[in-house]
């Protein structure tokens, strides 16, 4: 049985960050915990979040780190009842506002994060007790603000995923103008994290038309913009389908993901400073090789709709094309340049085949296969 559900609200426009205390207001959110990072706020763009605001109570949590882990969850948490709050608002990327979908069950629910996590049986435990979200995305990347998952490190240190309806942000304010400050090499990295959302859930082998319409649509409208957003920060017309192609590509992953979400979770638990979307491009030209043997991939033809999304000739194009755009793009050639090394690959090869993505790749990889995808992104 395919589940097809599309469920949140989303503001999107330049300028939407001034209906945030609208939003307040509609979803019962009177005294808001606001989550975000170090460098959302230095960069100004959370006074942009406060402001509008008007006037409204809140408390704030400014610390979250570059990976969310359990303890800055727990940290935040504290805040959240000690001060009050009856909702929470995530102003960053896709660390702050996980972050703050950790903080929506841990001080609603009891017991350690991880007894929520899904690879635990979690997701059924996670109840509609969790606090209400707002989430305000500063990137174009991961899409949380409109997904269901969210990635904790949790004390244990594994890099686990939550899952529930209940923890989806009530509404998503998608404001391209927030990202126009974005470096290059962020918006690169978070760029890449969006097409590859887009990719492989197009990939994943779930019914779900709806989905792969948004995906494909969502591959090319990052494809086409991802080189100018970097290259000119405040191209508009590029933020905002970046930004788009952000959302879509986590409307979609509704379908599941697969290989490169299960190397890159496992690969960020064992090296948390590695940036994520930075990891999925680096995986991503191996693991669509090792796709296209997938029945469901032949069957539906689904590299070749890629490929014409991404106006390419062929679909064994593909992987060189996105070779060749990280390259475009300055990111790193491959994984040793990140600091990865072979010995490391018996650790990330068990993490991935015990992450959540794993068994939603259309094609089932062995411990082997993932050592040959990890050879070959080095």
């Amino acid at each position: 049985m395919s589940l097809i559900y599309y469920v949140t609200q989303v503001q999107f426009d330049f300028g939407a960050i001034a209906l945030l205390k609208a939003e307040c207001e509609r979803v019962g959110i009177t005294r808001p915990l606001v989550v975000t990072d170090p460098g959302v706020k230095a960069a100004g763009v959370l006074q942009k979040a406060l402001d509008a605001l008007g006037g409204l109570p809140y408390a704030l949590f400014d610390q979250t780190p570059s990976n969310p882990t359990e303890a800055a969850v727990r940290a935040a948490s504290q805040i959240y009842k000690d001060q009050k709050c009856d909702g929470l608002i995530a102003v960053g990327g896709g660390s702050a506002i996980d972050c703050a979908k950790g903080v929506a069950i841990a001080a609603t629910h009891e017991g350690p994060l991880k007894h929520y996590a899904t690879i635990e049986g979690g997701s059924p435990r996670i109840t509609d007790k969790v606090a209400p979200l707002i989430a305000v995305p500063t990137t174009s990347g991961t899409g949380s603000e409109v997904a269901r998952g969210a990635i904790i490190i949790v004390d244990d240190h594994r890099k686990l995923g939550f899952h529930s309806w209940s923890i989806v942000p009530k509404t998503a304010i998608c404001d391209p103008e927030l990202t126009l400050g974005l470096p290059p090499k962020l918006t690169a990295a978070t760029g890449m994290d969006a097409i590859a959302h887009c990719m492989e859930t197009f990939m994943a082998a779930p019914f779900n038309p709806p989905a792969d319409g948004i995906a494909l649509d969502g591959l090319q409208r990052g494809w086409s913009h991802i080189e100018r957003a970097t290259r000119d920060g405040s191209d508009r017309e590029a933020r905002k389908q970046l930004m788009s192609a952000s959302m879509q590509g986590a409307m979609a992953f509704q379908k599941g993901l697969g290989c490169v979400h299960s190397l890159s979770h496992s690969l960020g638990g064992v090296n948390p400073q590695l940036h994520h979307g930075t990891l999925n491009a680096m995986f991503l030209p191996a693991v669509v090789r090792f796709n296209a043997a997938a029945e469901s991939v032949q069957k539906e033809h689904r590299l070749e709709r890629m490929a014409q999304a991404m106006g390419l000739q062929s679909a064994s194009d593909i992987p060189d094309a996105i070779r060749d755009m990280s390259a475009r793009l300055g990111l790193p050639t491959g994984l040793a340049a990140m600091g990865v090394q072979r010995d490391q690959f018996a650790k990330i090869i068990d993490g991935a085949m015990a992450d959540h993505c794993h068994k939603t790749n259309p094609r089932l990889a062995s411990r082997e296969d993932y050592e040959d995808m990890l050879a070959a992104s080095l």
